[in-house]
């Protein structure tokens, strides 16, 4: 008998499962409730406050860049399946679904956002899963990249009391490397390969398009990072604050926490409170919060109710077209 068959002979098992789901994210819940109670959040608004105007602005245009760069993404998916929406109408439904995704997890804004508004736009569910698919492999692939290379050449000054050391960072790097090099040379020695996958047909692009992916993503990263550098008015290096950002992505996407509330916040103190006051960190991270993820929150919420109505306007007018038939 399979495990899996075994499994299914056991009632309990569900039960189980879903007891130690829910036990970990009140384990996290604690931690996250036990920090904030150490935290004086009079010295934490105080230091939002004293964040300088020119501080803001300089990192609300970076957030705005990141925010240009990776509505674009899906126009790659655009080139692959070259289906007929306009470059605007998929931007529009990019900058909307990752504004949603920050905010309320990938299933909510990632997915579930783009199959509601590209299928009522006219897209196909396995179009838009191409499309949703291959923007998802953008984003990672240059996660490995700049990960790898940030904890392989810049490994982050970790706390005196922890077991991993930079050579450990460094390894880990550079296994990062090599991952994204291995998807490059795929691309490069299978070009136009179809690879199937539950039933859909997946075409390894070509490398120049592997190339693109790589640099936009890598850039995207990048800028990300500096926002919340330029937060902290350089009192870290850019390289430690872009390395602690991306083992705080990681962190919020395993905990499925929505918009990682708290999380960033928890591994950033553990990571640099050392070299930071942590009423500091946290009153860059609340402002962080504010330019990258509430701003374009509100911007995305006008942007959704537009394209709905101009969805509706599409479908009246295709009924409208048929009936004169």
């Amino acid at each position: 008998m399979s495990a899996s068959l075994a499994l299914t002979h056991r009632p309990w098992w569900p039960w189980a499962r879903r007891a130690a789901i829910w036990a970990f994210f009140g384990a996290i819940a604690w931690l996250l409730l036990k920090q904030a109670r150490t935290i004086d959040w009079a010295e934490v608004f105080a230091a939002l406050r004293a964040l300088p105007a020119l501080t803001l602005l300089a990192a609300g245009a970076l957030a705005a860049a990141s925010f240009g760069l990776y509505s674009t993404y899906d126009l790659l998916g655009r080139h692959l399946t070259k289906h007929r929406l306009g470059a605007g109408t998929v931007i529009g439904v990019t900058f909307i679904s990752y504004a949603f995704n920050l905010n309320f997890g990938s299933l909510v804004g990632g997915v579930a956002f783009r199959y509601r508004l590209y299928s009522r736009l006219g897209l196909g569910n396995e179009t838009i899963t191409r499309v949703l698919g291959f923007s998802m492999l953008t984003n990672w692939l240059g996660y490995l990249v700049v990960a790898g290379a940030a904890f392989c050449f810049w490994p982050m000054a970790l706390p005196p009391d922890w077991k991993i050391d930079g050579g450990g960072l460094r390894m880990l790097g550079a296994v990062l490397l090599m991952v994204s090099l291995a998807y490059l040379a795929l691309c490069a020695f299978s070009d136009g390969h179809v690879w199937r996958v539950r039933g859909h047909a997946l075409r390894t692009p070509s490398l120049p398009m592997a190339l693109l992916q790589l640099a936009m993503s890598c850039v995207n990263w990048s800028l990300i990072g500096g926002v919340i550098w330029v937060l902290l008015q350089g009192e870290v290096g850019y390289p430690q604050v872009l390395a602690v950002l991306l083992v705080a992505a990681v962190a919020g996407v395993v905990t499925h926490v929505p918009a990682g509330l708290g999380v960033l916040e928890a591994v950033f103190v553990a990571l640099l409170a050392h070299e930071v006051p942590s009423t500091r960190l946290l009153g860059a991270l609340l402002a962080y919060r504010a330019l990258y993820y509430l701003l374009p929150l509100a911007v995305a919420l006008v942007a959704y109710l537009v394209t709905e109505a101009r969805a509706r306007r599409l479908r009246a007018d295709a009924g409208n077209n048929h009936n004169k038939r």
